[in-house]
């Protein structure tokens, strides 16, 4: 393979990972623009390496291909936070950010720059406008949704003067 298109297919995959992490430091979240810049780049090594050693053979490819998107997921994990006090997981968006920013790279170093382009322009959108879109639904799922009827008991009028209900 000619050095321009190994730097083309790096500068790729650099380019496109930086996109992601920009999204994810824009939004105060970790694992921003260097990271995913290096996540795709690695990736796209990777599969360039892979490719090159396993010749007219693809299946090698394969599984060094498997086996960049088991260990992304390791890295990944590190990102995932658990709160116990608020009963909350944290970080599954930027877990996923980095997960697709190793497949972005592997589109980069296999020279697949239709399902490049598709990949980063539906992630942008689904980081872009996902929150929102989101946001959007809970809002509207909470305002339609069926209230309980008051409990004639705990009415306003029901209560003492001081406002409690006595046991």
């Amino acid at each position: 393979m000619a050095l321009q298109e190994v730097l083309l297919r790096l500068g790729a995959a650099v380019l496109a990972g930086g996109v992601l992490g920009l999204n994810r430091n824009l939004s105060g979240k970790s694992a921003g623009l260097r990271t995913n810049a290096l996540v795709c780049l690695g990736a796209a090594l990777v599969t360039l390496v892979a490719l090159e050693i396993a010749g007219a053979d693809g299946s090698g490819a394969l599984r060094v291909v498997q086996g960049v998107i088991t260990g992304i997921g390791f890295l990944g994990g590190g990102v995932i936070l658990h709160s116990q006090t608020r009963k909350k997981v944290s970080g599954l968006t930027t877990d996923a950010t980095i997960w697709v920013a190793a497949s972005l790279g592997i589109a980069c170093g296999a020279g697949l720059w239709p399902v490049l382009l598709g990949g980063l322009l539906l992630t942008l959108l689904v980081l872009l406008v996902g929150g929102p879109f989101e946001q959007m639904i809970i809002a509207l799922a909470e305002h339609w949704r069926p209230r309980p009827p008051a409990d004639p008991g705990t009415s306003p009028s029901a209560l003492p003067a001081n406002g409690k209900a006595s046991p």
